[in-house]
């Protein structure tokens, strides 16, 4: 069972997202946590996702646009190949507008990419939590998802 760290910049308001984040949070068997950042400069957001990492054995994966785009069973299997390696925590990090800085993504030991096109962040957290459930869902064997 893995603890999952989210860490966005800017706050979810009470709107459809939020909704799915709540439904998908509910489902999801592993433990979910958003860490919402406000910053007020792209070097003020920056600053405050690196006092998030620390090097205490979570392993970090930053979406960016250019990281790593996997179909979701992929995915999956990465997430259940850190398990058999023993990893217990994942902190995934989502920039602000102006996306991650070249240190920050030095310091990911993965980047994962959602495609080339630029998504709305608030989006971005419900695509991200809800590949997170399927990639349970496919661990567990349940078939929540089909894959031709």
């Amino acid at each position: 069972m893995f603890h999952i760290d989210i860490i966005a910049v800017g706050r979810m308001k009470q709107d459809p997202f939020a909704a799915l984040w709540a439904d998908y949070a509910k489902r999801c068997a592993w433990k979910i946590n958003l860490i919402e950042l406000d910053g007020k400069s792209t070097a003020d957001e920056h600053r405050k996702i690196s006092e998030k990492i620390t090097r205490d054995g979570t392993y970090t994966i930053m979406l960016d646009e250019r990281g790593k785009a996997m179909r979701s069973l992929n995915f999956a299997r990465k997430l259940e190949g850190l398990s058999a390696d023993g990893t217990t925590k994942i902190r995934f990090i989502i920039g602000g507008a102006d996306g991650l800085s070249d240190e920050l993504r030095k310091s990911a030991d993965f980047l994962l990419s959602f495609g080339v096109q630029t998504w709305p962040h608030m989006l971005v957290r419900v695509m991200l939590i809800e590949q997170i459930y399927r990639a349970q869902q496919i661990i567990a064997g349940h078939p929540y998802h089909r894959e031709s």
